[in-house]
């Protein structure tokens, strides 16, 4: 069996998942709120509120403080010169193969939290599918990017 591919994704991940987490957990902390006003005006039993406020810390330690942790753990890649290798998942572990010459196109990609923490996502177009590696550091999203370009080129030029 192939060994696993052997770079990770950046450590500032963790950070802006955190944050993209917390986030999320406010939103949700907003229903909450909207919950305990209504029930308050309707004069209902205050269990829901209970089982509500339950839901929503249970929901934000495991989003804030365990999946991002995961996640950074399990996702690795390599890029080889015929292919790239990706290999993520937890109980279910997915292994892509992404030959060079199916590749189209490649992007980077940064939404706002991504960007304050100079991390880029680069994603990867086939005729088929679109593949991620998300949260790389901007300067190696950039040269992982042009390096994927010109290998994808290489190898339409030799076929």
């Amino acid at each position: 069996m192939r060994e696993q591919p052997k770079n990770q994704i950046s450590k500032r991940a963790l950070t802006a998942w955190k944050m993209g987490a917390l986030i999320s957990a406010g939103f949700w902390l907003l229903i909450v709120v909207a919950i305990g006003v209504g029930i308050y005006f309707l004069e209902l039993s205050y269990w829901f509120l209970g089982v509500a406020v339950a839901i929503w810390v249970v929901y934000t330690i495991i989003s804030v403080l365990v999946i991002p942790r995961v996640r950074h753990r399990v996702w690795r890649y390599e890029v080889h010169e015929h292919e790239i290798d990706l290999q993520f998942g937890l109980f279910v572990i997915k292994r892509v193969l992404i030959p060079m010459v199916r590749v189209q196109h490649v992007d980077t990609h940064q939404g706002p939290l991504l960007r304050r923490y100079k991390l880029a996502s680069i994603e990867i177009s086939t005729a088929a599918t679109k593949h991620e590696i998300p949260a790389l550091d901007l300067e190696e999203a950039d040269l992982m990017r042009d390096y994927i370009s010109k290998l994808a080129r290489v190898t339409d030029d030799d076929v």
